[in-house]
């Protein structure tokens, strides 16, 4: 079975919004409309995930809230992991082996720098550097070809299909 894996970072977070702590940052005007653009066009694109899995952080949790909320996802299905707050690309790897194995499209959103390790993990030499040197930036959306397994992804067994920005 064909398997996709949707990696989104969290739109554009309010660094001046006076938060507690970095996990308590909010969106900024900018991410709460870049948020639901992106769940539209995973829409038209029928990208539809079937499992989500979000970071819980308040930026990643306003982000997928709005994006499912365009993909008529309901939001008591989102699986909230705390391991995707701060992840290296062994903790996203276990978060993806965690994954149903009947999924055949997951949507994960999280954070930089783990979300661009973990494609360069997976993708291998095929990635370039775009000429910001910005893989992820807020909002964006990595579309990679997976094996079969989620419990099993080694270095260079995905296949990059596209790198989407808001813009």
């Amino acid at each position: 079975m064909p398997r996709e894996l949707l990696l989104l970072r969290h739109a554009k977070s309010d660094w001046d919004s006076g938060a507690a702590s970095d996990f308590e940052r909010p969106l900024a005007k900018r991410g709460k409309n870049d948020a639901p653009r992106v769940g539209s066009w995973l829409y038209r694109e029928g990208l539809v995930p079937d499992h989500v899995v979000s970071s819980p952080a308040e930026r990643a949790r306003q982000t997928v809230t709005k994006v499912c909320k365009r993909l008529d996802f309901k939001k008591k299905r989102i699986v909230w992991d705390t391991e995707i707050y701060e992840a290296s690309v062994p903790d996203l790897l276990g978060v993806l082996a965690r994954c149903p194995g009947e999924a055949a499209t997951v949507l994960l959103v999280g954070h930089n720098p783990g979300l661009e390790e973990l494609v360069r993990h997976l993708v291998g030499e095929e990635v370039e550097s775009p000429a910001d040197g910005k893989l992820l930036p807020t909002a964006t959306v990595a579309r990679l070809e997976m094996p079969d397994d989620w419990s099993r992804l080694a270095p260079g067994s995905a296949h990059l299909l596209s790198i989407t920005r808001p813009r």
